[in-house]
């Protein structure tokens, strides 16, 4: 018997998940949407502590950066929660008329306000109220959440449209390699590589970007934080609620939608589910013989 379940019968077990997932109460859906914003945002402070200090060339750097974030997405989908970007695999459900555009975008907004709500609770615990972004490592979320609102000059709107896409096609195809794994050892591996991956590469999360910039909004709050980090006054007033939105959060989620639902969501349910001209001459075929 095989120890991970082939394309086909994975991209089919996404239609009782997303059925799963669009009928679940709204408090269910809630509190397991803070679970997850907790869990990625645990993540994320662990590579920004990582990433602190030049201790490596930036390949390196990087990659091991992405290979502790990767933790995140194990704590979602071993224990459970709800994670907007993996949902966008609802998309397989959607399109085979097995849930509505009403019952999809409901999880997707529930879930959506969840991640942020943890992510949030998270970062004002990390960066206000426990003192570990008080120095190196404040100054590390400090430049980590300037850099994700003013990259690229007046293109970088742009810019996050596509490493979003990049990053939730990655996120979603390890969402589908886990669920494939029949072991914990088969999901750790299967999330292991895809995340790495897409932080190492540089792609945008909005999950994870829910805890990285509010992070570095709060550890503003640290004197000694602020001076590590070298940023000029004028970059440090940019930093704040509304650009967080305007200049990161809200591109990053479109893109995101994009490269989960319809990069992995629509396409292997093209692939694998969709029933082809054959098996709907047989229904018919069935469905006249019937008559």
């Amino acid at each position: 018997m095989s120890n991970f379940a082939p394309p086909a019968e994975l991209s089919k077990a996404f239609i009782n998940i997303g059925k799963a997932k669009a009928t679940n109460t709204f408090m269910k859906l809630f509190v397991l949407g803070i679970l997850a914003g907790v869990f990625i945002g645990f993540a994320a402070h662990l590579a920004t502590t990582v990433a602190t200090g030049d201790w490596a060339v930036f390949g390196l750097k990087k990659f091991f950066i992405g290979a502790v974030f990767s933790v995140g997405l194990m704590l979602v989908m071993i224990p459970g929660s709800e994670l907007f970007t993996g949902n966008n695999m609802m998309t397989v459900a959607l399109f085979n008329k097995d849930i509505t555009l009403y019952q999809m975008l409901r999880n997707w907004v529930i879930v959506y306000a969840g991640n942020f709500i943890g992510s949030i609770a998270l970062a004002w615990m990390i960066g206000s109220a426990s003192g570990l972004l008080d120095g190196a490592i404040g100054a590390t979320a400090i430049k980590i959440a300037v850099g994700k609102i003013t990259v690229g000059g007046d293109a970088h709107t742009s810019m996050y449209f596509w490493r979003a896409i990049g990053c939730n096609w990655l996120v979603c195809l390890a969402v589908m390699m886990a669920v494939a794994a029949k072991d914990i050892a088969g999901k750790v591996l299967a999330i292991f590589f895809p995340i790495m991956a897409f932080v190492t590469s540089g792609f945008e999360h909005c999950v994870a970007n829910m805890y990285f910039i509010p992070a570095g909004i709060f550890a503003k709050s640290s004197a000694k934080a602020v001076a590590a980090s070298g940023k000029s006054a004028e970059l440090l007033a940019g930093l704040n609620w509304s650009s967080m939105w305007t200049g990161n959060l809200l591109i990053v989620t479109a893109g995101n939608i994009v490269g989960g639902a319809v990069l992995c969501g629509v396409v292997y349910w093209w692939a694998f589910v969709r029933p082809t001209a054959a098996q709907k001459a047989v229904v018919a075929q069935a469905a006249t013989d019937n008559i």
